[in-house]
């Protein structure tokens, strides 16, 4: 390597590293995990430049126990004009609204689409609800962002929510994965498609949510949270392949763990008893991934890495001289690894510094009229694979196919 490419990439690398967002930290008494998690990179050397003075006029539903409807940075958008909010409860709507300075407010979802003045709507609600929101949305002719997952437990609302994104190809659906504007997953779906990597070889991604004996839990929409099972809400660990290739997982095996003690391992309402699965998928490509979701001890962790045929990135990137010589060409042709400046008055936020971008991606995508950083194939191709991860794991591993999604 010249002394100029090995300067740029080992500047770039550490640049990487140091806003590295695999989330790792201790959490302040009180606080939801991943929500303090601001640490995050971006170029600072190009200032944010609007691609039109168009505002895009949006509705926000949801301002449950995560208060995730105004988190995205949406009402400060310089191309949103914030029209209403919305949440099932009066006095989180009243919040909501004296929060995000908006005059206007519905008592539902389902009345908010009915505002023909509203383009798009981004809805924080209940995982369960998800998939029938967003379906809701576009079928009102309404451009459409949901939280994660992109479902929870019902496969059937897989196939309706891809139905109607094939029924409304004009509008766009985005899912607000948050591992996807990690630093490190971001750098890497870039030096993936610039064919750095090569094809992966193996891949891994963490989702590890902690929750102490004895503490409340968190609160929930219908209790959803005390049902289901881990692996329904896959995406911060599979987005580290997923969101890095857009790409699939053709099969797995996973297995469960149930808790130690035989009295706290009743069946909750949707039979489950496992705490924490842990899942080895199949890739298109033909390489492995291990995808891990659980909530025993230890740091909160959004985590992944991956191994590919010349290079591999685990923090910091690493690769052999094919690899290197590919990643230095990379970066002399103008490949930029790191995320750009947020428009003003829009801050990165919570999860690793994604939330800002999550936001900003929805509307420029709605503006340029292309597909989001996450859009319903990469969407579904993060979630469904946990539904038939589950199922094997009831199975004790046994190895399960998993659908494959076209628009």
């Amino acid at each position: 390597m010249s002394h100029l490419s090995r300067r740029s990439f080992l500047t770039t690398s550490a640049a990487v590293a140091a806003g590295s967002s695999s989330l790792r930290a201790a959490q302040e008494p009180g606080q939801i995990p991943g929500f303090d998690q601001t640490r995050t990179d971006y170029d600072r050397t190009k200032e944010w430049k609007p691609f039109s003075d168009r505002k895009v006029r949006v509705g926000i539903v949801g301002h449950g126990v995560c208060k995730f409807g105004l988190a995205f940075g949406l009402q400060h958008h310089p191309n949103v004009e914030l029209v209403a909010v919305s949440d099932l409860f009066p006095d989180r709507c009243e919040e909501m609204a004296r929060l995000a300075k908006c005059g206007k407010t519905y008592p539902s979802l389902e009345e908010m689409v009915k505002d023909d003045s509203i383009e798009a709507i981004y809805c924080a609600t209940d995982a369960p609800s998800h998939a029938k929101h967003a379906v809701l949305c576009l079928r009102h002719g309404k451009h459409v962002a949901t939280a994660v997952p992109a479902f929870r437990g019902d496969i059937e609302d897989a196939e309706k929510l891809l139905e109607a994104c094939k029924g409304n190809r004009g509008l766009v659906y985005a899912m607000f994965e948050t591992s996807q504007f990690h630093d490190d997953l971001y750098a890497m779906e870039r030096l993936y498609a610039a064919g750095v990597f090569g094809r992966l070889v193996y891949s891994e991604g963490e989702y590890c949510h902690p929750h102490s004996l004895g503490a409340p839990a968190l609160g929930s929409y219908k209790d959803w949270r005390k049902r289901g099972c881990p692996m329904w809400y896959p995406t911060h660990a599979t987005a580290y392949y997923v969101g890095v290739t857009h790409k699939s997982f053709v099969e797995v095996s996973c297995q469960g763990t149930a808790d130690f003690e035989e009295s706290r391992r009743a069946p909750n309402p949707d039979g489950n008893i496992f705490t924490s699965e842990v899942g080895l998928f199949r890739t298109t490509e033909g390489g492995l991934s291990r995808m891990m979701v659980c909530h025993s001890q230890g740091e909160y962790l959004e985590a992944g890495r991956i191994r590919g045929e010349y290079a591999g990135f685990n923090g910091t990137f690493t690769g052999d001289e094919t690899g290197r010589k590919r990643y230095d060409q990379a970066l002399k042709n103008g490949l930029q690894i790191r995320k750009p400046a947020l428009p003003p008055g829009v801050e990165p936020g919570g999860h690793g510094g994604s939330h800002g971008y999550l936001g900003d991606d929805f509307i420029d995508a709605i503006l340029r009229g292309r597909k989001p950083a996450v859009d319903v194939i990469d969407a579904l191709n993060m979630t469904v694979p946990g539904y038939y991860a589950h199922l094997s794991a009831l199975k004790d591993g046994e190895t399960v196919k998993i659908p494959q999604y076209s628009l």
